[in-house]
This record gives structure tokens, C-alpha cells and sequence, in this order.
């Protein structure tokens, strides 16, 4: 008896300790949001949160009011859905909400990258330098040229004749704007002389094509693999194609490619001053191409589909877009010079404008969550306060509070073209709820220090894949009749949603 209640005792202090850590004990403290823990220990709500994110918090939102704290996988989740009070939380200080440690645990599960304490410092300067202003010229440009040598390189010859080509139209806008994107950040082939320049363009071509397809592969496990609960033979096959981007963008290749992006050199000489080894810096550039590249091509798709589904939105663009290019001094005519898209022709473009504002709005569904590094008080915009722990975590989902919101967007399912433009063609940021303006009425960016350092590149290469679009081809969808695809719920929180199936469609040159 003597050695068996050392043993009961500590039998019952671990079965303690487990429970403890499956948060069976923890109860809602007085001023502390409504807390939901779910029926599983441990995991909580995470089954159902995982299979319609947008549902899920719908029914908490009825069942509990605009704050909640969820259990999700082992962490404390306060949820706020009162976009009147986004301020509160997008303007707290780091030492008290923490994006960056949050972030850090997805990009080690997700791309095996390791990250170190300045690496938001680096990514903030070098964003700002290339991302921005002149910069942003530089990156524009380079994006134009490898648009024009990915859609337009068949023009004038045999294989450029008119003829209706029919493809899938997500498959279409995403591994063009994807490839055109890698290649204006990593870099083109070299081309030893005039006469090489054609192979080089055309070895671009190829590779890059290549790379999409293995992209595409990774993309598709993205969700399972950040939310760690992808099968052990798909996780072989995600282990597989990190190592392929490891190798395809390691920093020796790169050094032997021509034009590649001040913004990526910026950051790995950097990353190689604060003390980082050539092997993680690799890694840095697979987080880059992913956060850099993953959403683009999806919202090309989602802008094209939506002005073919609606000819007065396509007409209003497509107008906007000739008076641009005339404007400009330029035209366009068989055998003619390219269109040089430039920054400054972009920006003469609020209509367009207005429609990528609007797909992104119907489209993009950021969640944006933050680590809670010390106790802090939440207060609402009606005066309510809210007591959160350190070490829980507080999100937000706009798509839910803001982007869908009928209050502050009338008739939110439905896209309108026009919807962020006033009547005298300016740009809209009026909205209100409640009487109150709303100023996060649209956050497919995010908000704050977490705010997608290169949305600026990311509409601009938006913009010039369309704008090249309807300059140069015509399109049309083979079905007019059929339905828009619902959007994939297992994404909802990556960023730009995808559709359940593809939509076929037709294009050719115009000329």
C-alpha cells in the first residue's frame, strides 16, 4: 500500500495536468467575453470552424453577440464581429497583440522556414523601398514586359492567327499572373546576345510553366497542411514539393538569372547581414512566392468572371480602358508596337478601380488573428470592455462582419461595379452602419501592421493582366447561361477564395 499511493497520486496529478491542458477546467471569468469550449476536449470547435468558417461564426455571432472566445485546437480564440470596434484592435501595440508570433508558427509548419526577430523589419523596409513609389515603377515594368512574353508573344506570327482558343478560365488567369509574377520577382533567363533574347523568352516560357503545375499541387494541400491535418501520404508529397522550391529558387540559381527584383535581393542580403544561412534564406524566397503569388491569379479570375456576367460593368471598363490607352498617345494595330502599360496609366483608372475593389470584397477572406502577449482590456465602440488573457488569441473575420454586412454594403451578395465610386467618379469611403462610419468597409488586405505590405503590386499586376485582356483579345464565356461556382469553404481564411469547379471559356486576338 505503501508504493501504491505514491503511484494513484501521481497517476492523478498527470491525469490532472492533461485535463488542465485540454482546457476542461476553464471557465468564463466576470468581464471576460461569453466563453463556447465545444463538446471535445482539446480541439473544441476546430471540426466545425474547419468545414464552413463563415457558417460557423455566423451561429456563435446569434448565439453569443459580436465577441466570443472559442476553443479551436487547443487555443482561446476571442472573436470580434463589431467592425465599429476593428480600431481598437488594429491600433493596440505590439507589446500587448503580436502578429508576427502567429505568423511565425504557420510559415515554420508550412514552408519550414525558421523565422528570426527582424525578419518584420527587413520585409516592412525593403517593401517600403520597392513596393512604393519609384520602386513600384521598376516592379510594374517588369511585370508588363514578362505579361507581354507570356500572352502576347504569338502576335504576327502563323500561330498567333485568330482562332477561338478554349480553355478553363480560372485555370488560365492563374497561371498566367502567377508565372508573370515569379518571373518579374526571380528573374528571366539570360540572354548572351539579340540573337538569344527569343530562346531566353521562350526558355521562360517553359519554366515557368513548369513551376505553376507543381505550385498549383502545393496550393491544393495548403489548407490541410497549415491547419497540420494532412494525411501522412499527402504530407510525403507536400515534404516533396518544398524541396523542389527549395531547389528551383536557391539563392546560387538565382544569382545566375538576369533582372531579378531589388525587393528580393534587398531581403536576402539582409536576412545573410542579421546572420541567416543560405539554406533558410531559400526558404524565405518559397514564404515569398506564396504570399506574393497565391491570390493574384485567383482574383483575375473572380474580376474577369464577374464582367462577363454583367456586359454594363464590362462595357464601363472596357471603355475606361480604350480612353486610357488613346490618352496615352498609343494604339493598337496589327504589326504594330506592344502597349506600354505604365504606372501612370494605371492610375487613371477608377472604374477598374472600383471593380477589383469590389471582386475583392465578394472574393478575399484574410482571417486575421494576433497572440495576446499580456492581459489587455477590449474596449467596443459603444463602451462595452472586455478582460482577454495572455496567451489567448483574438481574431477577426471581415468577410463576415464587413464584406457581407448589408448595413454597410446594400445587397452584399451581388456585385456591383460601382459600388466604391460616387456619383461624380471620385472614390467612395463613405459607409456607415448604424448611423456611424465604418472606416474598415473593406479589408481584403488586412489592417494595420499586418496589412499585406505589397497590395500595391498585387492590384497593379491585377490590373495589367486585365487591362491586357481586353486590349488585345476578345473573350467570351462558352456557357453565359451558367451559374457563377460557389467558392471552396476549406480556404475561407487564406486570402482570396477559389471556386469549387472552373469555367470554361473562349478567347482570341483581337488583331
Amino acid at each position: 500500500m505503501g508504493l501504491l499511493l505514491p503511484i494513484l497520486l501521481g497517476f492523478l496529478a498527470c491525469l490532472i495536468g492533461g485535463l488542465y491542458l485540454l482546457g476542461v477546467f476553464r471557465q468564463r471569468r466576470p468581464g471576460e467575453p461569453p466563453l463556447d469550449k465545444g463538446l471535445i476536449p482539446w480541439l473544441g470547435h476546430v471540426l466545425e470552424f474547419r468545414r464552413d468558417t463563415l457558417k460557423f461564426l455566423d451561429r456563435m455571432k446569434q448565439k453569443h453577440g459580436d465577441v466570443f472566445t472559442i476553443q479551436l485546437g487547443g487555443y482561446y480564440v476571442t472573436f470580434l464581429q463589431d467592425p465599429l470596434s476593428f480600431g481598437s484592435l488594429v491600433k493596440e501595440s505590439r507589446e500587448k497583440l503580436n502578429f508576427n508570433k502567429f505568423a511565425a508558427q504557420l510559415v515554420q509548419r508550412v514552408f519550414g522556414y525558421t523565422a528570426i526577430e527582424v525578419d518584420h523589419q527587413i520585409l516592412h523596409l525593403s517593401s517600403n523601398k520597392h513596393l512604393k513609389g519609384v520602386g513600384l515603377e521598376v516592379m510594374t515594368q517588369a511585370m508588363m514586359m514578362n505579361l507581354q512574353n507570356l500572352m502576347l508573344h504569338n502576335i504576327g506570327s502563323a500561330a498567333g492567327e485568330r482562332t477561338w482558343l478554349e480553355r478553363g478560365l480560372f485555370s488560365y488567369c492563374y497561371n498566367i499572373v502567377f508565372r508573370a509574377g515569379y518571373l518579374a520577382l526571380y528573374g528571366n533567363e539570360p540572354s548572351k546576345s539579340k540573337a538569344g533574347e527569343d530562346k531566353a523568352k521562350e526558355k521562360d516560357r517553359a519554366e515557368s510553366d513548369a513551376l505553376y503545375y507543381e505550385f498549383r499541387k502545393y496550393d491544393k494541400l495548403f489548407p490541410n497542411l497549415a491547419y497540420g491535418v494532412l494525411p501522412p501520404r499527402q504530407r510525403l508529397e507536400a515534404d516533396r514539393l518544398m524541396r523542389c522550391f527549395w531547389n528551383i529558387l536557391s539563392v546560387p540559381k538565382l544569382r545566375a538569372k538576369d533582372n531579378v527584383s531589388g525587393w528580393v535581393w534587398d531581403m536576402q542580403k539582409a536576412k545573410e547581414e542579421a546572420g541567416m544561412q543560405e539554406p533558410m534564406i531559400t526558404r524565405y524566397m518559397f514564404v515569398l512566392l506564396w504570399a506574393s503569388q497565391g491570390n493574384t491569379g485567383p482574383s483575375a479570375f473572380w474580376l474577369l468572371l464577374f464582367l462577363m456576367k454583367h456586359p454594363e460593368a464590362m462595357t464601363a471598363v472596357k471603355e475606361e480602358v480604350d480612353r486610357v490607352v488613346k490618352e496615352s498617345g498609343q494604339q493598337v494595330q496589327p504589326g504594330g508596337p506592344l502597349i506600354d502599360l505604365t504606372r501612370e496609366m494605371l492610375m487613371k483608372t477608377p472604374i477598374l478601380d472600383s471593380a477589383v475593389e469590389e471582386t475583392l470584397r465578394l472574393t478575399a477572406a484574410p482571417l486575421l488573428t494576433r497572440a495576446v502577449l499580456q492581459d489587455m482590456t477590449l474596449k467596443m465602440a459603444d463602451g462595452r470592455e472586455y478582460f482577454i488573457r495572455q496567451g489567448d488569441r483574438i481574431a477577426l473575420f471581415p468577410y463576415s462582419a464587413v464584406h457581407i454586412d448589408p448595413e454597410i454594403h446594400p445587397d452584399p451578395q451581388s456585385f456591383k461595379y460601382d459600388r466604391f465610386l460616387n456619383p461624380d467618379g471620385s472614390k467612395k469611403t463613405d459607409f456607415y452602419k448604424g448611423g456611424n462610419k465604418v472606416k474598415y468597409y473593406n479589408m481584403p488586405w488586412g489592417a494595420g501592421v499586418s496589412m499585406c505590405p505589397g497590395r500595391f503590386f498585387a492590384t497593379n499586376e491585377l490590373k495589367q493582366f486585365v487591362f491586357l485582356m481586353l486590349v488585345y483579345f476578345e473573350f467570351e464565356l462558352k456557357n453565359p447561361d451558367e451559374k457563377i461556382p460557389e467558392i471552396d469553404y476549406r480556404r475561407w481564411g487564406f486570402g482570396t477564395m477559389q471556386p469549387v469547379r472552373d469555367v470554361q471559356f473562349q478567347y482570341r486576338l483581337r488583331y
